[in-house]
Formats: structure tokens, C-alpha cells, sequence
């Protein structure tokens, strides 16, 4: 493909049953919910504060707002944390020889995980026992009740000792999730802070807890990513193929159907239908995870699953959890597509019920032989473009990008933002949302231009992929000084980290990065900085929370869920930043959140006091000074790839 482009499948043009955009289009957000300012605890109300500055019962809004945010905070956690819950139980299940289509991918991670849970595979355990043990410590973290979650020891000491003494460090995740529905129900917790506070420790439960298990544990599992080119939009269906599209969240059934779809008696199946092969492709967060570790391709983030279907080529579309329109049933009824749901905890009205149990990959099996079925009626139009993209830039891969198959680390990163050469880091994460105009590639594009190294999870990765953005050629678009370390090392700018669930992987990355050293004592001290520019979904807000939480600036686009209240606002925003080092803001504008951005990491790179290192004002380098700083960098990555 050329160069990155601000051009990309125009989804909207399609003649077919509405879309989200459609529906976008017909219908405004409540303009008192969208504030913060709709209590439907009781059924004494709802309760409109605004005008009315009290609810029936006398709740404030500052109140009211607060428990609102903690309770999607609470929605959010909770779709994680079953995320991780499902994959220990699956890893649990091949444990006891329950699930003989799972195996042990990974046994370094594994081992890693279980040394954080004070197991060790010189125990006398094989790997199945020890895969079981640690799985049976995953769960229990799950329904502690005292003491602190097992894998929050991953963040840096101070860190640790600031949420010790603030008396945030979450205890078992479900018990914050169930305190925190506790706490906003009618008449219990009426603080803002104390409901905030609550909502932080909640969030933490999710990034240091559930989501980082269920990183961990698809590691394990399925292979720890690894840098891997792919393709993204529409074009990746194949008219002369059976097409088969995942969608959800969890891995499983779309591991499996990779497995079955190279199965021989399958594939002669689908030939003797007059198919080409049977062809896989992904949307959302399914998607991410089997880009990540096959090279699966994508069709694109949560707003093109109806675009996937109308497409008129998709022969079976299985889902499983999250972030599934309702729409699909009736879109799928009208092109002949057949819907599957897979998950014992999401069925849609009009979709064929297929649950995974201890059966996955028979399951996996049947799924492919309906959709040559399906092949055997449609016709074959074509779904129209594709672009390139590099994924699978998992922790592991990154350190090894940059220091070296036998000396991976995230040393030379630390060096080059000490050098200048990167102006900071920025994570451009979260949905896609049909109210939002390429919030993130506009973002993206201004982060790059000033010398930012990107990274990406779910919907908003495949935002930047379908533009050309994850892919080699986006170097060009980088400033001179990022283009420069890009070229050298051999990694676009914008690097592809997974699903939703993988923030995890950037929060121990954040972790690492001050164990290297030289860019301060805790996360706080980083110049980086969180950005959701589309979000829609209450996961989004648990994610926002936990990497505030964790001293990281966090810039939310398009709307402020609290608006109504001032006092929130501020308590989110210079509150936290005096309590926690990280905030959390919101930006309407998307093309002011780029700037913003840049503002926060001049601002800590200032307080290291590494400003003007390499950086003039528009960040860029004279000629000599570019030539030196060159030399250096030359010499330093020559060293560490030695």
C-alpha cells in the first residue's frame, strides 16, 4: 500500500439495513445523563439535577456523579476480571485434564507468573500441576478478602507504598467490584471522594489484577505476541473463500478456529463447495488477540461489525462476550449470515447458541462446516480494500526490538528520551465511537509528527492500522528525531499491543521503564501520558482510572461523564494529580488532545530536567546538533546489540 493515509473505507456508504452511524445520525445523547446529572438509583426518582441541584432523597450532584462514575468504574472492572476468571478456569480445566484441547504455549511465562504467586516449577510439579496451581492462586485473588492482590507487587515501591498509605491497594477483585455496588446504592456512601477513592481501588483491581491475569494466562496459553505483519478493513474477507468473522473478547474461540480451519478433512470441504479455503478475520478485541499471535487479520474496531456483515461475503460471524451490537441478529438475518454465539453469559434473540464447554475445538469444527454450508448460497461481491500493518508488539517483543534476542530491555528507550531523541511516550487506547470523528488518528498523526512514540490496544489500533499507521511506512510521518530511532531499530512509531485487557502490558512496561533507571523513581516521574480519544465504554473509564491511579496523565476525548459537577472535574483532575501524580482529564476537541499531551510530557520532562536536550521548541534538531546526537545513539545501539 503507499503511505499512510487519512483516507479509509468509507463504512457509511453502504446500501443496507442502518448502522451505527445511521443511528448516530438519528439520535442525540440525554443531554442530563451524559453530565453526570441522572440518578436512577431508586425508585423514588430517576432524578433530573439540573436544573434541581438535589435528587428526592437529597443527593447531591457531586454525589450523584460520583456514584455513577464508580458504578460504571465497577461494569468496567467486572467485564475484565471475567475475562481473566474465564481463562484461568480454562487453564485450571487442562490442569485436571477436563480441557485436552488447551496445551502450555509459554513455559517461561508460566514460570513467571507462578514465581509471583510463590510457586516454583522446581516444586515437583510438572508443567500441567504447575499451570494448575497457579491457576488455583489466580482464582483466589478473585475472593480475597484481606491482604492485597498478588500481582500488584509488579508495580515500582513507591508506587506501592503510595496506595499502602492512601489505602487504596485492592484486595480480592471481586470484593472491590461488590464494595463498590455496595457503597452506590441508595443512601450508603454519599462522599464524592470517598465514592472516588472506592472507584480507584476498583480500577486497580482491573489493571494490576484481572485484566493483567488475563494478559498473562492467554500467554501462557496461546504464545506471548511476537511481531508479526497482517492486514486490516474490509478487503481482508475473501469473496472466494469461506469467510468466518470472530468477535468479542475472549480468545478461546477464535484460538480454536485457527486450529480447525487447517484441518484436512475441513479444508476438502470447503473445496469441494467451489471455496478457495476456509479464511479468518476478526473484529475488536478477538481480533487484537489472534492478530497478535497468528497474524489473523482484521477487519477493523467495534464500529465495523455491521460493516463486516453487510459486506455480503461473511458466511458465519461468531461472538462471545463484550461490546456485541444487538443489531447483528436482524443484519444478519437480512444478508443470510449465520450468527453464533459461543459464551454461557451472552446469547442475542434470532443467533444460533453454540457454548464452548470442555469441547472447544469440536465446537470450533462445527462452526467452520455451517459456514461452508453458508459459502454454498451467497454470491461473491467484493468488500474492497486492504492495509498493511506490523502487530504483536507485546512487552517481550518490544524489549527484544530494542535491545537484542539475548540482552532484551527497555534500556535504550529510557536512553533516548534522556538523549531527546524521544520526546516521551503516549498510549492512544480505548473504542471506536460513531459520535467521534477520527479522534484517534488525528491524534496519532500530531503525537508521531513531534517525535512521541505511540502505542495502541484494541479498537484504536485498528483505527491507526486501517490508515496506514501501524505499518513500516508510517516512519515517514514521524518527526526527524523519532524517525531516526524508528529507522534504526526497525519498528514502525506506532506500536500494536493488543486488546483492551493488554493495558496491562503497558502498565509493566511503565514499571520497568523506571526499574531501568534514569527517568525518575516511580511512574509518576515518566514522560508519558494515557489518551482515549473515543471512548464509549465503561471498561475505557476503569482503564482511565487505573493508569491515573498509577501516576500517569490520562486525556479523555469528546465527553466528560462528570461535567455536570465542577467539583468532580477538578477532583479528577488537579485532585488526583496532587494525590496520585496522575489524573484524569477530557478534551472535546480532538485536535487540541495531541497538543495537550505534548504539554504533559514537556511538563515531566522538565522536572527531570531533560528539556532542550536534543529538543528546540518545535522539536527539532540543526544539522550538527542531529549529526552528534546521531553518533550517540549510533554508538549506544550498537553497544546493546553487540
Amino acid at each position: 500500500m503507499g503511505s499512510p493515509s487519512d483516507n479509509a473505507t468509507d463504512i457509511t456508504s453502504v446500501s443496507r439495513p442502518s448502522t451505527c452511524f445511521d443511528r448516530t445520525a438519528g439520535s442525540k445523547p440525554c443531554p442530563i445523563g451524559s453530565t453526570g446529572a441522572c440518578c436512577s438509583t431508586c425508585a423514588m426518582g430517576p432524578c433530573r439535577l439540573s436544573p434541581q441541584k438535589t435528587g428526592v432523597c437529597g443527593a447531591t450532584l457531586d454525589a450523584v456523579g460520583a456514584r455513577n462514575f464508580a458504578r460504571a468504574v465497577a461494569a468496567g472492572v467486572a467485564a475484565h476480571a471475567d475475562h481473566g476468571r474465564s481463562l484461568a478456569e480454562a487453564i485450571l480445566a487442562y490442569s485436571e485434564g477436563r480441557l485436552s484441547d488447551l496445551s502450555i504455549a509459554d513455559q517461561g511465562k508460566l514460570a513467571s507468573l507462578a514465581g509471583l504467586y510463590g510457586l516454583a516449577a522446581a516444586d515437583d510439579l510438572d508443567k500441567r500441576e504447575l499451570a494448575g496451581a497457579v491457576a488455583t492462586g489466580a482464582l483466589a485473588d478473585f475472593g480475597r478478602q484481606e491482604g492485597q492482590l498478588s500481582l500488584i507487587k509488579t508495580a515500582p515501591p513507591e508506587r506501592l507504598a503510595l496506595w499502602e498509605s492512601l489505602g487504596l491497594t485492592p484486595r480480592g477483585i471481586d470484593r472491590e467490584i461488590v464494595e463498590t455496588l455496595h457503597r452506590t446504592h441508595a443512601g450508603t456512601d454519599q462522599s464524592a471522594e470517598h465514592l472516588l477513592d472506592q472507584a480507584i481501588r476498583t480500577a486497580l483491581a482491573d489493571g494490576w489484577g484481572g485484566s493483567m491475569l488475563a494478559t498473562g494466562f492467554a500467554d501462557i496459553a496461546f504464545g506471548i505476541p511476537k511481531a508479526v505483519r497482517s492486514s486490516t478493513d474490509l478487503g481482508v474477507l475473501d469473496p472466494s473463500s469461506v469467510n468466518i468473522v470472530v468477535h468479542g473478547h475472549e480468545p478461546l474461540v477464535a484460538e480454536m478456529l485457527a486450529v480447525a480451519a487447517s484441518d484436512r478433512d475441513l479444508v476438502e470441504k470447503a473445496k469441494s463447495a467451489g471455496a478457495a479455503g476456509v479464511n479468518l478475520a476478526g473484529v475488536c478485541c478477538t481480533a487484537n488477540e489472534v492478530l497478535m499471535r497468528r497474524g489473523i487479520p482484521s477487519i477493523g474496531g467495534v464500529t465495523h461489525q455491521e460493516a463486516a456483515l453487510l459486506t455480503g461475503v461473511v458466511d458465519v460471524m461468531a461472538v462471545d462476550v463484550q461490546c456485541i451490537f444487538q443489531s447483528l441478529a436482524l443484519i444478519a438475518k437480512s444478508m443470510g449470515t449465520l450468527l453464533i454465539t459461543t459464551s454461557s453469559k451472552a446469547r442475542l434473540a434470532g443467533a444460533c447458541h453454540l457454548p464452548l464447554g470442555d469441547n472447544p475445538l469440536g465446537v470450533a469444527k462445527e462452526i467452520i462446516s455451517l459456514a461452508i454450508d453458508g459459502f454454498r448460497k451467497r454470491d461473491t461481491p467484493d468488500p474492497g480494500r486492504t492495509a498493511d500493518l506490523v502487530g504483536g508488539f507485546s512487552l517481550e517483543q518490544i524489549e527484544r526490538s530494542l535491545g537484542g534476542r539475548f540482552l532484551g530491555s527497555l534500556r535504550p528507550l529510557n536512553d533516548a528520551i534522556v538523549a531527546g531523541y524521544v520526546r516521551g511516550a503516549a498510549a492512544v487506547v480505548g473504542c471506536n465511537n460513531p459520535r467521534v470523528s477520527s479522534g484517534e488518528f488525528s491524534c496519532v498523526k500530531g503525537l508521531i509528527r513531534n517525535n512521541v512514540l505511540v502505542v495502541q490496544t484494541g479498537c484504536a489500533a485498528m483505527d491507526s492500522a486501517r490508515r496506514g499507521y501501524l505499518w513500516m511506512e508510517a516512519i515517514e510521518s514521524a518527526g526527524p528525531l523519532l524517525k531516526e530511532i524508528c529507522r534504526h531499530v526497525g519498528i514502525p512509531p506506532v506500536l500494536h499491543m493488543g486488546s483492551c485487557v493488554d493495558n496491562s502490558r503497558i502498565l509493566l512496561a511503565l514499571s520497568k521503564m523506571v526499574a531501568e533507571g534514569g527517568l525518575g523513581s516511580d511512574i509518576s516521574d515518566l514522560p508519558v501520558v494515557g489518551l482515549a480519544p473515543e471512548w464509549m465504554s465503561e471498561k475505557s473509564l476503569a482503564i482511565g482510572t487505573y493508569f491515573a491511579a498509577s501516576g500517569v496523565p490520562v486525556i479523555f476525548g469528546h465527553r466528560n461523564p462528570v461535567s455536570a459537577s465542577e467539583t468532580l472535574t477538578k477532583l479528577m483532575s488537579s485532585g488526583w494529580r496532587m494525590k496520585l501524580g496522575g489524573s484524569l482529564e477530557y478534551e472535546p476537541d480532538p485536535k487540541l488532545l495531541a497538543k495537550k499531551a505534548i504539554e504533559k510530557i514537556d511538563e515531566r520532562r522538565e522536572l527531570l530536567g531533560i528539556t532542550g536536550f536534543g529538543l528546540s521548541g518545535d522539536g527539532r534538531l540543526g544539522d550538527k546538533e542531529r549529526k552528534r546526537q546521531l553518533i550517540w545513539w549510533q554508538k549506544r545501539l550498537s553497544y546493546l546489540l553487540s
